[in-house]
């Protein structure tokens, strides 16, 4: 079966030129997508998001590529580093965490390279969300409980108080909020949701380094995760979810398997138009 993969250096590329902007997925290299491997297998250079990427994953798939982390670099030293080392004939990868299009900043980064005649292009990665949903052993949506999902993150340095929507979110009802970059503000975030009138019991979720080998996983309630969070010493690379699919339970049966798992012994299978 193993002879019918596609070999990670070759059969998953496409003819697409310039500079991939990757995803490195949340952190458990394994996470690191098919096409993303192949790019990294096939780079000189590997311009990437510091301790956001596990040093495993960069021990693993970029040992033989000379090595730039981006963390403290501006625009001006990143774009000139990527455009000269392209033009020279090097094969640039751009490696960001989890997936560059939530919350990567990639996008001002491409903008400024095109502007040199450099293009670019992304390449998807799983994002933290997902890996702490996996972490939880539950699903982002859950029908009857949670028919939306919003990524979002809290008011701060870069986001004005009118632009915090978390509370917004939350109060929907069947919504589970992920918020990013929030782990330093998780009492301030709690504090103005108990204020808005949030039921201080409902679920959540704090996933210290999603899917990385020292994952660790906080749960309680708006009303007391903060403390939790704190005698933790967390204070950033966590990921916070809030909403009842954190319990994973209270959920109904989808319509596709609702049938087929009540049916009894003497029914039928059920046909493809009871199942849809």
């Amino acid at each position: 079966m193993s002879d019918a993969l596609p070999d990670p250096a070759t059969d998953v590329l496409d003819d697409r030129e310039g500079i991939p902007f990757v995803g490195a997925g949340p952190g458990d290299p394994g996470l690191l997508t098919v096409r993303g491997r192949a790019l990294l297998a096939e780079a000189d250079l590997v311009v990437h998001a510091g301790s956001l990427v596990n040093s495993e994953l960069l021990d693993e798939f970029c040992d033989h590529a000379e090595q730039v982390n981006s963390i403290g670099k501006d625009l001006e030293e990143l774009v000139p580093l990527m455009r000269d080392a392209h033009e020279a004939g090097r094969t640039v990868v751009r490696l960001h965490s989890g997936d560059p299009a939530i919350y990567g900043a990639a996008l001002e980064q491409m903008d400024a390279l095109e502007a040199e005649g450099v293009p670019t292009y992304f390449v998807s990665g799983v994002t933290a969300a997902f890996a702490a949903s996996a972490s939880l052993g539950t699903q982002l949506t859950l029908n009857e409980v949670a028919n939306h999902v919003a990524f979002t993150r809290p008011q701060g340095k870069t986001l004005d108080p009118e632009e915090d929507h978390i509370a917004d979110f939350v109060q929907m009802g069947d919504v589970t909020t992920c918020i990013y970059l929030g782990t330093h503000a998780v009492r301030e975030t709690m504090e103005r949701l108990l204020d808005a009138g949030v039921d201080p019991d409902l679920p959540v979720a704090v996933v210290y380094h999603a899917s990385w080998p020292d994952e660790d996983r906080i749960t309680g309630t708006v009303g007391d995760i903060a403390d939790a969070v704190e005698e933790a010493g967390y204070r950033a690379s966590a990921l916070v979810v809030i909403g009842e699919a954190v319990t994973g339970g209270g959920y109904e049966r989808s319509y596709l398997y609702g049938d087929w798992a009540n049916r009894g012994d003497d029914e039928t299978t059920v046909t493809t138009e009871e199942s849809t």
